[in-house]
């Protein structure tokens, strides 16, 4: 192969096998990658960990299996070790004996690739999570680190919140790169790249649901880079703990329901703070998002529970999976709706989703006993794969994540109707 891009000696002789046929294949498709792409040159992943998205053991993934094999066997294995999205089972999760018995059928490779995923370098057995910037985990990027991940969510936090850089990979490809320890150049790795083609004007009258902000930013923006004013008259300028929160779940929309890979919050984001309006290109369109755009994106969302009026038979909240900071809100807040409605439990079986190491510090406070009293189940599992099957596809399910909502048959709710659902029975 005679790359078109501009590659070093080191880069050229592992592409012409002198590190071995499979290092070779790994570098020849990371190429073929970046010149789809226009790139012209590798520039090398700084950052200290990857993160894969791929965390699930189909049984029909076989390529997949032989191919992290044939790595091991070379000894490819990641040059930094790397967090992976949640895994797609726990028994604590409520499902029915059908249910269980399809799970353990559909992930039936689970052990065995979670083996094959410790040999080419998982941070540990708690780095479970899409989740992987909280504090508790320890995969947090430096502000300019380049770095090879896939995960929308998390992609769109590092390269948002953070100031790192990365683009929207696939599966498979944040791996190579992290093997490499290079990515090609091009889209979000680049200052250009990295500019405003959208100006969004947040013109609510109160502060605007995290979720259903990023759904109509994402809808209306699609791939493109936003550029977000209005929103530090309700956040501030602080990126504290609350603020982070919010731009999480806000970015996991605008991911999910269009596909975008950076978003700068004018006077908030550390690009924004740093390089202001200078990061919208001139053309840029404006979009504006108002109590009444807010009601039309919400009433759009297609209704695909099998009947419209059921009752819920379980709730999610957590995808992406929650801070610490925001469990320890969700039991209070749980606590004071199910006191005015005078109930001690939960009307709805109700699943909290955290990383496995969010969860075990939760667990050591006294919140965390409360919240098992109410019957609320804390669990690392990744809704979406609970959910994406035929077993779960008539379940009527609830969940304030617009990124479940999109890619299953859950119906989104506002955290206000989640409360009152889980505290009064409602639909």
């Amino acid at each position: 192969m005679e790359p078109r891009m501009t590659l070093t000696p080191e880069q050229r002789g592992i592409l012409d096998g002198e590190k071995g046929e499979t290092l070779a294949k790994v570098m020849k498709t990371l190429v073929m990658y970046g010149e789809t792409f226009g790139a012209e040159r590798m520039v090398p992943v700084t950052g200290e960990h990857g993160h894969l998205v791929t965390s699930f053991g189909l049984s029909v993934m076989k390529p997949l299996y032989a191919l992290m094999d044939q790595l091991i066997a070379a000894g490819a294995v990641s040059k930094r070790t790397f967090t992976v999205d949640p895994r797609p089972m726990d028994p604590n999760v409520p499902a029915n004996l059908l249910q269980t018995v399809f799970f353990k059928v559909m992930y039936s490779q689970q052990a065995a690739y979670e083996a094959q995923l410790g040999r080419l370098g998982l941070l540990g057995d708690d780095a479970y999570t899409c989740a992987c910037y909280q504090d508790e985990v320890g995969n947090i990027p430096k502000p300019g680190d380049v770095l090879s991940w896939a995960e929308s969510s998390a992609v769109v936090y590092a390269n948002s919140v953070l100031g790192a850089r990365c683009n929207r990979n696939s599966g498979i490809l944040e791996l190579f790169g992290g093997i490499l320890g290079f990515v090609p150049e091009f889209g979000l790795l680049t200052d250009e790249g990295r500019r405003a083609s959208w100006v969004v004007e947040v013109r609510t009258s109160e502060k605007p649901e995290a979720q259903l902000l990023g759904s109509a930013i994402g809808m209306q923006v699609q791939e493109s880079v936003p550029y977000i004013e209005g929103l530090s008259a309700f956040l501030g300028t602080e990126l504290d703990e609350a603020n982070r929160a919010f731009l999480k779940d806000m970015g996991a929309a605008t991911a999910s329901n269009g596909a975008v890979g950076l978003y700068h919050v004018d006077g908030l984001t550390p690009e924004a703070k740093a390089l202001g309006t200078s990061l919208v290109r001139p053309d840029a369109k404006v979009y504006v998002v108002d109590d009444a755009e807010l009601r039309r994106v919400k009433a759009s969302y297609p209704d695909l529970w099998k009947k419209p009026d059921a009752r819920p038979k379980l709730c999610f909240v957590g995808c992406p999976h929650l801070s610490r900071a925001q469990l320890d809100e969700w039991t209070g807040r749980l606590e004071a709706a199910l006191s005015a409605a005078g109930r001690r439990k939960v009307a709805v079986p109700t699943v909290f989703t955290a990383a496995p190491a969010v969860l075990a510090r939760f667990r050591e406070t006294p919140a965390a006993a409360r919240l098992a009293a109410m019957g609320v189940v804390l669990s690392s599992i990744c809704p979406l794969m609970y959910m994406n099957n035929p077993m779960c596809h008539d379940l009527p399910v609830l969940t304030n994540s617009n990124k479940l909502r999109t890619y299953s048959t859950s119906r989104y709710a506002t955290d206000a109707e989640i409360l009152a659902a889980l505290s009064k029975g409602g639909r």
